[in-house]
Parts: structure tokens; sequence; C-alpha cells
């Protein structure tokens, strides 16, 4: 007996993921092995069940499908139907790339035909390349090139690039710029989704830092390390994290 493909749903609505759920459970070959509600848990369920198939909804609080697919990485994507509400940059973003979505509402037949291509996507090298190259599209389109700043009655505009380092303050989150800080109302989760993963990266469940201002690191214990910038400021990049940037790196830490 065939091994069963190993399916994941990524939904914020329990509605939608029913409905995927009870359309899939009409298929023979093909086991539910998870359900995530929102970006954040789906982007370590992926990384720890390493599904065949995934349905990854596109509008999410915080992280959304695009996000996941950026914390995830497109060469650690398994193969992927996005589902979606009417969203004309994401449908453009889709067909620039040759990946399949549902639209929702979408029907049975139409389900069925999604399931099909993705059969055909398997395994999921030729699957990775197109998630690759939405990746690259989306890129050049949806990532924050500068941030809104409001205090004391005021507003001012920094750029994404100036930004050293981002560290997670309650609901908020600090700014760390050259000598000064600033506030900003967003979950690390959320500005996290919103820059170039290419330039800036999570090392800790507490910080986000810019690429460009890492001057050296060192080992510590238990697979950390220390991360020193070059203004001097000294970050742990915990174990729990390294692959994020040995995945942008290219090189095993």
């Amino acid at each position: 007996m065939s091994q069963k493909i190993r399916a994941v749903i990524v939904d914020d609505e329990p509605l939608a993921r029913d409905r995927v759920r009870m359309l899939l459970a009409g298929v023979d070959d093909i086991a539910v092995v998870g359900e995530f509600g929102d970006g954040r848990s789906a982007v370590n369920g992926i990384r720890e069940l390493r599904p065949d198939l995934l349905f990854l909804d596109v509008q999410m609080p915080e992280v959304d499908g695009f996000g996941v697919l950026h914390l995830v990485g497109a060469g650690r994507m398994p193969v992927t139907i996005f589902v979606t509400a009417y969203d004309q940059y994401a449908l453009k973003a889709f067909d620039v790339s040759a990946v399949d979505y549902l639209l929702k509402p979408f029907d049975r037949e139409r389900f069925l035909r999604a399931l099909a291509r993705a059969r055909k996507q398997m395994p999921s090298a030729d699957s990775q390349a197109r998630l690759l190259s939405l990746l690259q599209h989306v890129a050049k389109n949806a990532f924050m090139e500068r941030l809104v700043i409001k205090s004391a009655g005021r507003i001012s505009f920094l750029k994404a690039d100036e930004v050293d380092w981002i560290e997670a303050a309650g609901n908020y989150v600090r700014l760390h710029v050259a000598r000064e800080s600033h506030m900003l109302r967003e979950t690390m989760s959320a500005i996290e989704g919103k820059l170039d993963p290419a330039k800036f990266v999570r090392i800790h469940r507490g910080a986000v830092v810019n690429l460009e201002r890492i001057k050296e690191l060192q080992p510590l214990f238990h697979g950390d390390h220390q991360v020193t910038l070059r203004d001097g400021s000294r970050l742990t990049l915990s174990r729990s994290y390294r692959e994020n940037l040995e995945r942008v790196l290219g090189r095993s830490l």
C-alpha cells in the first residue's frame, strides 16, 4: 500500500479549514496531519511536520501567507495551493509565478482541479522553483521600505534600511537606529513579515537584525552565538533561530 500524502491546512477562519478538511476527507490517499489558524504557528508547524502538501490562506493577521512563505523559505516549502479571497495583486503574483490558487468561495470541482495540478508537481522541486519565483515577485512589490513613527504629536518617516536592529517590547517594538531608538506599535511577528527577509533576519524571540549591520559572530554555549553589530551592540543568536540566518547566508554556522 502506497504511503499517503501528508497535508497541512492553514487558515485563520475555522469554517474555511473545515471546508478544506471536508473536501479532503473524500480523497483516499491524503491524510491531514496538521491545521493552524495563524501564520506564526504555521511556520513552526511546517518546519516540524514537513508535509507534502499545504493549503495556505493568504489573508491572515500579523503573518500572512506571503509571510509564511518568506519565513519558511521557498526551498523548504511543500507543494502549496494558496487559498485567497479576491485580491487583484495576489492573483497577478500567482499567475506570474505559475503557482496555483483557490479563489474563495470555491466549489468541489475547482478544488479537485487544483489538487490534480498539485499531484503533478510532486516531488516538490518544480513547486519550489515556482514558489521562489513567487517570492521574488512579491519581494519587488510588497516589502516595507519606510516606517512611520508617531511620537509627541509628530509623525516622522524612517527608511527601513536605516534600522540597525529591532527589539520586542510587548505589543510594541523598539527600533534601534544609530544612537536613537523609536517605539512602534507592531508585534515582532507582524513587522518581521513586512520586512525583506534577505535584509532582516530574526535571530532571537525578541530580536530582528539588519544583516548589513552585523560585524561578527562568535559561538557561545549550547549552539547559541553572540552577534556583534558595527556600532558595538551585542545580541544573541539563539539556537532555535540559527536556521534563519543560515538560510540567508547559504552556509552552516
